[in-house]
């Protein structure tokens, strides 16, 4: 079978299974089950000496055993992307052991006309998504030989096309053994990330990130992607992973048009920042882990 290499292993987190194994066990037993079963995730994709510990809040989330489908939602960072597209490969590779690609799902989904095929070479230098491997390996590990996972890389998307992503995916969120991953760091501030947005009123640089990030937090948590896409418009947040949040909340929209008494509810539960910022020179990535459930 093709296999994607696991090209940011060695770099961005450890190409050691054994550190690796240790180094999520410790930050997954820090993390609190506080908001599960899941059936979606938000969390951030940078190396894990950064981002690493607050992935782990939305792990933590994740009942493995009712768990048969794992969807990847990452944005596009090499790629001009205006839809989405799907791994032309069949299995992914991790330090700790591999993951297979869903291959009906990927039937399924080319049969709609509107997913294309991502490259190798952009699948390999994609991040996005490779980030999440390890993470999704390892809660997955007792159940190894049980699962599939379904990466698709989000491009671009105009608010009419996040909607027709969301209502493509609606039937996949529905099915309880299916989990969403959505890949996303939230503020990128600084003059090198072209974003200096700063409100002077609240405090310091990284306070008035903070409450940037907390207002569309907690817009994403209303579940109202219009809401959250005025956020965007009004702000210019530099949300990396904006549009698959994007798809997320339209299909969450698809499916309370047609729930039958389902409620659902997003909730954030760790937040940090890589650095704080207190004068123009200084820059700062921030870290946010979510988790949708099904009432």
């Amino acid at each position: 079978m093709s296999a994607r290499r696991a090209t940011h292993a060695g770099s961005w987190y450890t190409d050691s299974a054994t550190d690796l194994a240790r180094q999520l066990e410790g930050w997954l037993g820090q993390a609190d089950l506080s908001h599960g079963p899941a059936r979606a995730i938000i969390a951030p994709h940078a190396g894990y000496q950064y981002s690493g510990a607050v992935g782990a809040y939305a792990y933590r989330q994740v009942s493995p055993v009712v768990v048969k489908r794992v969807f990847i939602l990452g944005p596009s960072h090499h790629v001009r992307l205006s839809g989405c597209a799907l791994s032309s490969l069949t299995k992914y590779r991790t330090p700790l052991y591999d993951l297979i690609v869903d291959q009906q799902v990927y039937n399924e989904l080319y049969q709609t006309g509107h997913f294309e095929t991502m490259t190798v070479s952009a699948d390999e230098d994609e991040h996005s998504i490779e980030m999440h491997l390890p993470y999704v390996a390892k809660i997955m590990e007792d159940f190894r030989d049980h699962f599939t996972i379904v990466p698709i890389l989000v491009g671009s998307l105009t608010p009419e096309r996040e909607i027709l992503y969301g209502r493509l995916l609606a039937p996949y969120l529905a099915d309880p053994q299916s989990l969403f991953v959505i890949s996303s760091d939230f503020c990128h501030w600084g003059q090198r990330f072209r974003y200096t947005y700063y409100d002077r009123s609240v405090g310091e640089i990284w306070q008035s990130i903070q409450k940037l990030d907390k207002q569309g937090m907690n817009l994403i948590e209303t579940l109202n992607p219009s809401a959250f896409t005025e956020y965007l418009k009004k702000y210019g947040n530099t949300i990396c992973g904006r549009h698959p949040i994007g798809v997320l909340l339209n299909a969450v929209a698809t499916l309370q048009k047609t729930s039958n008494g389902h409620r659902m509810l997003l909730k954030f539960l760790q937040y940090a920042q890589s650095s704080r910022c207190y004068t123009s020179s200084d820059s700062s990535v921030s870290y946010a882990a979510a988790s949708l459930i099904f009432e």
